[in-house]
């Protein structure tokens, strides 16, 4: 697998082209169905000539190798780039498998490399029967480890099975989460209208159109990409695949850990069900990434009970706060509706929150990842001599908020939290 030039599959070009291709369709759906103009039959091959055209040539112009201890990878028409990866710095090697790549055979291989900007090498695509073992080689080749046997598995791909996400169960989760009961509302007010009224509904339908081809498009989404999602521990982190049509295998290392939030609505509770989300590091600004990868919010489990997201948890923040402690009983009148869900703790390196109305909302937020500490004190709260102290990490997916403390408590936290997150970044 190492030495000579290699291109990446003839078929690259038709799965890149024919994405876009499948956008542009969608677009003018309803022209077809109309029947459409000669005019806009023609610009759909234009569109459908030059997408492929451009990937034919990006794919001719575009080659690999591994080089010692190295990925190259040469691209560009007009200007040549040359761009070297050094393995030993590979943070995680994942596997993705879009539905149009699946049909023909073929996957992407993605590594993402060390550092705060989160960059990645795409090779897209390849044989999907040698993208397992280039996988296994190029982390071989990672951790500096001799070849395996024949009928050895590799230690460093060694992995046993943690949780795996039952299809029912997520189902009638979607079913009931907000989104989903509004989903199910207007449906029933569609059909009822219907049965009393066909012409009214009609008008009804078509005004409500979009809002409900939104909603479908959101809740098949959370379906596609959260089926028989399966977390699995191997010696380089956790090891996260699921999804219906598009398939996704991802590696999450400790240390691209930005925060966790595990969230319980109301109805969930009911149930023991919860679910768990992870932040990542760099991945809002990863190139050529699609909606499910593209999002800084993971879900590591999508719904589950709470043993379960405790035990990722542990092996992802094993220093976490094990008891939160409620804020002071002269809270309850700023936050009536919150108090009781109200919690604070921490340990030298992890500090853990929780809050919420009717979803209880638990975050942890490993304090070398801290990238600023503020201390937040309102009109109210200065009567009631309370303050709130946020944690913030980077990007705007999530951040800690110890809500409501005591004042003097909070200033004290203030300070105590920046000389940790000091020795915490210090020690990473």
């Amino acid at each position: 697998m190492t030495g000579d030039w290699r291109r990446l599959h003839p078929l690259s070009p038709v799965v890149r082209g024919g994405r876009g291709l499948i956008a542009v369709v969608v677009i003018l759906i309803p022209s077809l169905l109309r029947g459409g103009d000669t005019g806009t039959r023609y610009a759909l091959l234009a569109v459908a000539v030059f997408m492929f055209a451009m990937g034919f040539i990006r794919w001719l112009v575009t080659r690999w190798r591994i080089d010692d201890d190295d990925l190259r990878i040469e691209a560009g028409f007009i200007g040549r780039r040359s761009l070297r990866f050094p393995l030993a710095q590979v943070q995680a090697i994942d596997i993705v498998r879009p539905g149009l790549a699946r049909l023909l055979g073929v996957a992407e291989l993605r590594l993402r490399m060390g550092g705060s900007s989160g960059g990645s090498a795409r090779l897209a695509y390849l044989r999907e029967s040698e993208v397992e073992p280039l996988r296994t080689e190029m982390l071989r080749l990672a951790h500096g480890a001799p070849e395996a046997g024949p009928d050895e598995v590799p230690a460093w791909i060694a992995e046993h099975l943690v949780s795996r996400v039952s299809t029912w169960r997520l189902i009638v989760s979607i079913l009931i989460t907000e989104s989903g009961v509004l989903a199910e509302g207007v449906l029933v007010v569609l059909v009822v209208v219907g049965v009393i009224e066909p012409g009214a509904a009609a008008g009804l339908f078509s005004g409500g159109a979009a809002w409900a081809v939104g909603a479908g498009t959101q809740i098949w989404r959370r379906f596609n990409q959260e089926y028989n999602l399966t977390v699995a521990e191997g010696p380089d982190g956790l090891h996260v695949r699921g999804g219906l049509v598009a398939l996704t295998a991802e590696t999450i290392r400790p240390g691209r850990v930005q925060a966790l939030r595990l969230v319980e609505p109301a109805i969930w509770r009911l149930l023991g069900w919860c679910r768990l989300e992870v932040d990542l590091a760099g991945k809002q600004k990863s190139e050529g990434e699609g909606r499910a990868q593209r999002g800084q919010l993971r879900a590591l489990l999508p719904v589950g009970n709470r043993a379960t997201a405790e035990e990722l948890i542990d092996r992802l923040m094993p220093d976490r706060p094990r008891e939160l402690v409620p804020p002071p009983r002269r809270a309850r009148w700023k936050s009536p509706l919150r108090y009781s869900l109200l919690a604070y703790g921490r340990t030298d390196t992890c500090v853990a929150t929780r809050s919420g109305r009717l979803r209880r909302v638990t975050v942890w937020v490993p304090l070398e990842k801290a990238q600023s500490l503020r201390l937040v004190q309102g009109p109210l709260q200065r009567r009631l001599n309370v303050a709130s102290v946020h944690v913030d990490v980077a990007g705007k997916a999530l951040h800690a908020i110890a809500r409501d403390r005591d004042a003097t408590e909070a200033q004290r936290e203030l300070d105590t939290l920046a000389e940790l997150a000091r020795a915490a970044r210090n020690v990473a």
